[in-house]
């Protein structure tokens, strides 16, 4: 098959994988990501290591999220509709990740959300993301506004400062026994805790993570704490993604994370990232992510996590790429 016979191919199994073909997948999605992306085919010359010498998902080699800073990465030869982008400190470069099908991006994540929270249909989806509004390009702006297009409700919508506006609609939502999802950034989620205390039963708190720099750092334990105590909360929900990756994982209570269907977590040596750790074992994050069918399914993340038997995860802190051996082969 010539390359759009083979990705219509892979992209009908994905849309349709289950855990137990993931592997099986994930090998014929490598096998096609070595032959026409030209930048992971590099990858693996560097690394000197032959496509065909690899047999299991342990042996593929991980691309270093680091790459998409560098260099646009595709698998084929395609014009992006999108280019989605990732916030930057200190002036450095930012990750892009370009689709030319983004509808197939935003059928993934409502697939991600689907198989734990329902269709965001049966929600009132309200998203409190002021950092990722105030600059363009954002995949998790492009998700969110695409589940305020399905929840279909007058109320469901985006929140940058009006954060006595967001109130008032969840104490309406509260007193109408309405289910309801509040996303939002850690920042701006103990802005709106310390602001405005209450106390709800039928909306779900979901933290996104990341203080961008206007608050200082604290866990995801601190952060859970502090926002149950102000929402009267037995749990705090989160989200795990990133630009580089098109699925996203969901965590229904302390941090602990499941996969969708297309994402698979591993964890690697920290000082050796070709090596990876078994279960239970902390170490830097490898994610397999097959919606990534068009760019690199294989990443090798800047997190710390660790992975339990069950496919379940946590993230743990962040990588010191200074350690790491052999990640910025890519990197100029």
């Amino acid at each position: 098959m010539d390359y759009r016979e083979q990705r219509a191919a892979l992209q009908r199994k994905i849309q349709k994988v289950s855990k137990e073909d993931f592997d099986s997948l994930a090998l014929e999605v490598f096998r096609f990501q070595s032959f026409f992306n030209p930048v992971y085919g590099r990858f693996l010359e560097l690394l000197r290591i032959l496509p065909e010498s690899v047999q299991t998902v342990r042996q593929i080699p991980f691309l270093p999220v680091s790459v998409f800073k560098q260099h646009l990465v595709q698998t084929g030869v395609w014009e992006p509709a999108v280019i989605f982008t990732s916030s930057t400190s200190g002036g450095g470069l930012p990750g892009r990740h370009a689709t030319a099908y983004p509808d197939d991006y935003l059928f993934n994540t409502r697939r991600c959300f689907s198989t734990f929270y329902e269709s965001p249909q049966h929600w009132t989806f309200l998203a409190l993301l002021p950092s990722y509004l105030e600059r363009e390009g954002s995949s998790l702006i492009a998700m969110a506004q695409h589940f305020i297009k399905i929840s279909n409700k007058k109320e469901s919508g985006f929140f940058l400062n009006n954060m006595t506006e967001l109130a008032a609609i969840l104490k309406k939502l509260e007193k109408d026994s309405r289910p309801t999802i509040l996303l939002g950034v850690s920042f701006a989620l103990l802005d709106f805790a310390e602001a405005f205390p209450m106390i709800l039963k039928n909306t779900i708190i979901m933290e996104t993570g990341g203080m961008k720099g206007r608050r200082a750092e604290m866990t995801r334990p601190e952060l859970h704490q502090i926002l149950k105590k102000a929402f009267k909360q037995k749990k705090i929900h989160s989200e795990y993604g990133m630009t580089e990756l098109f699925s996203q994982a969901y965590s229904q209570g302390d941090g602990i994370f499941n996969c969708p269907p297309t994402l698979k977590i591993f964890t690697r040596e920290v000082a050796d990232p070709l090596i990876l750790r078994p279960s239970g074992k902390s170490g830097a994050v490898n994610i397999i992510d097959l919606a990534n069918l068009d760019t690199c399914a294989f990443i090798a993340a800047d997190d710390l996590g660790k992975v339990y038997e069950n496919g379940s995860f946590e993230i743990i802190g962040r990588a010191d790429n200074s350690e790491m051996r052999g990640c910025n082969l890519m990197v100029e």
